[in-house]
């Protein structure tokens, strides 16, 4: 008996389920979840600014009730708040902060149709390159660089590195694809119809792509529309992988070399240094540059490889990219460097004497430095990448390199001649105080170190705390794309709700850019500032000519290397004097290069000047071989 009415019971429950569930006729767009169906609690919003905006947002009556009464769950979606009917229809949240005491449960995927931004454009590689380089040539712009450094010479760089790529610009494009790119920024010529026109025409400005393209016509996929897949690019995989002998690949360091060759044809006031200082200080597009693509640019898979880098350029490798850029591209002379010219070394050294705080009469020592070394012509200044088989001249390395051998000519930064030169000139001061007071070299050193210190320390600490991961989110695949935006979203309300319950720093604001680093106003040094000081403490006259007080000189190289090595010279701290060190270690902070490379100019620079040394010393060297045979 207890068995048949169990099953009794069992027989009659689905019929009593289909007495209580009878539903009105639906409205299309809506599901019903049933007239017993109650949200919890906490998936229902009460507050009534939310209920006020679902209301407006959304007008549509209920399908059980026919009320116009609507709120919203956590999930965004809408529920009638008379009979608690939940219907498909979801909205957007974008800022959760409006919410209180809620947490991200699901993201709306919206409708199932994807519109043309989700989808992307078509673009290629170098489309992408030319962003990047627009990008800076408005940044530069932005730092006072004349307008046609983009319009015409940066312009015609990019043109001819395309056609020498063989992008474009040429009969037969490496694109295996059939479809032509069309112009960004300009309509197509007619003289270029048979190829794919990347940029405007000669005449007219550089300029980004602003507006997406006509599709191609459809067509079997094809071997480069399969390797599209793993990139958002179409040429991403290809590009990746091709090696050609000769061939300049576009990386994002290489942006950088047409800058400094466009910056150098045009003979602007912003040396190679300070132009990588630039894009360090953020003032030019360099990392993360891709975030600043139009949205309908898809960024993924081998994409990441080519634009997205973790690591600062350095000068050694921009320089040696702009020498390889210039063979590559056959480019003619270049504009001369005259004695008017900003990277002309005389002026070069008074920037620098000015920036380390040096007295402005070394000025003078400097311009002698460079016209006994003959580094001040003009045929050896000015760049001709076929005549002299792409060697150029590091103008502010070379510089720098002509204050430390007048440093040397002065002091012989030996770690006592300095020293004892700075007790006269401290002896003179005391006794003289109402005269023009004398470099004192020790108290110069007191006040560079203590600057010299700080500032690099805020450098490390800067360089430590940059955040490297971009704000725009990378995938491998389109199919990632949902769970990396997802997690993206989770971390920065994370951030969000902790920075609200921890007092964080204020990020510092980002400075103005500078030509010097160092401020040495009476003002801000507190009378500090050598640039007035006089050298008569350390010359005295001989005859109609004024000599220096040292007379002693080494040189910092005694031997330099064969000519197939890599370096000139090697450097180790260990064997040159403790001033020594700090003087290339400050110059070499400010350039932001290594210290050999320093010390290696240094050296060349002295083999031009003591030509006698090093002649009588590779004879001394022959007659011992020809002594030992």
């Amino acid at each position: 008996m207890l068995s048949g009415r169990r099953t009794q019971a069992l027989r009659l429950r689905p019929g009593r389920e289909q007495r209580e569930v009878s539903p009105r006729p639906q409205a299309p767009g809506t599901q019903s979840q049933g007239l017993g169906f109650r949200p919890e609690r906490g998936s229902r919003r009460f507050l009534p600014e939310v209920a006020l905006a679902a209301q407006k947002e959304f007008r549509e009556r209920c399908a059980q009730c026919d009320a116009v009464s609507w709120g919203l769950t956590d999930e965004g979606k809408y529920y009638c708040t008379s009979c608690h009917n939940v219907t498909e229809r979801s909205k957007d949240v974008l800022n959760s902060e409006a919410i209180p005491n809620t947490k991200i449960q699901a993201i709306n995927r919206g409708l199932k149709k994807r519109n043309k931004l989700e989808k992307g454009w078509d673009w290629y590689v170098c489309e992408g390159f030319q962003h990047v380089l627009c990008q800076q040539a408005e940044a530069l712009k932005a730092l006072g660089v004349g307008p046609e450094l983009k319009n015409q010479v940066l312009h015609n760089f990019w043109k001819r590195y395309l056609q020498k790529s063989k992008q474009a610009y040429c009969e037969n494009p490496v694109h295996a694809r059939k479809r032509k790119a069309s112009v960004l920024g300009s309509p197509s010529h007619a003289d270029w119809e048979s190829e794919p026109a990347l940029l405007s025409d000669a005449s007219g400005p550089f300029v980004e792509s602003d507006g997406p393209r006509k599709p191609s016509p459809p067509s079997r996929a094809s071997h480069s529309e399969m390797a599209s897949i793993c990139s958002g690019s179409l040429d991403g995989v290809e590009y990746s992988l091709r090696k050609e002998k000769g061939l300049v690949k576009m990386a994002m360091p290489t942006t950088l070399a047409l800058c400094g060759l466009s910056l150098l044809w045009q003979r602007e006031a912003l040396a190679l240094s300070d132009l990588l200082r630039f894009v360090e200080e953020g003032h030019i597009p360099y990392v993360n540059a891709f975030e600043r693509f139009p949205e309908e640019m898809k960024l993924y898979g081998r994409d990441k490889g080519i634009f997205a880098i973790e690591s600062w350029p350095s000068y050694e490798d921009v320089y040696r990219q702009m020498i390889d850029v210039a063979t590559f591209l056959d480019l003619p002379r270049f504009p001369a460097i005259t004695e008017d010219c900003y990277l002309h070394p005389n002026i070069l050294c008074r920037k620098y004497l000015m920036e380390v705080n040096l007295p402005d009469e070394m000025y003078d020592f400097t311009c002698q430095v460079v016209k006994m070394a003959g580094i001040g012509e003009v045929d050896f200044l000015t760049f001709d990448p076929i005549a002299r088989k792409g060697r150029t001249v590091k103008y502010d390395v070379q510089a720098v390199a002509v204050i430390v051998t007048v440093l040397k000519l002065l002091f012989l930064l030996d770690d006592n001649v300095e020293w004892s030169l700075s007790a006269i000139a401290e002896t003179y001061n005391e006794e003289n105080k109402e005269d023009k007071p004398c470099f004192d070299f020790r108290k110069w050193y007191q006040v560079m170190k203590k600057s010299f210190d700080e500032k690099k320390q805020k450098w490390e600490e800067a360089r430590a705390k940059f955040v490297w991961k971009s704000k725009k989110p990378l995938y491998h695949s389109p199919i990632d794309r949902s769970v990396v935006y997802k997690r993206r979203e989770m971390v920065v309300n994370l951030q969000k709700q902790f920075s609200t319950l921890v007092d964080s720093i204020p990020t510092a604001p980002k400075n103005s850019p500078s030509s010097f680093q160092f401020n040495w106003t009476e003002e801000v040094t507190g009378g500090t500032c050598f640039h007035g000081h006089s050298l008569q403490g350390i010359l005295y006259k001989k005859g109609q000519s004024v000599t220096t007080m040292n007379s002693l000189y080494w040189l910092s190289t005694q031997k330099f290397c064969k000519s197939y090595c890599k370096h000139v010279t090697t450097y180790e701290e260990s064997n040159f004097s403790l001033t020594y060190q700090f003087i290339i270690n400050l110059f070499s902070f400010l350039l932001r290069i290594k210290t050999y490379s320093l010390h290696e100019e240094v050296s060349l620079i002295e083999k031009r000047l003591f030509k006698k040394k090093y002649s009588t010393a590779k004879t001394k060297s022959s007659r011992s071989r020809k002594v030992r045979k």
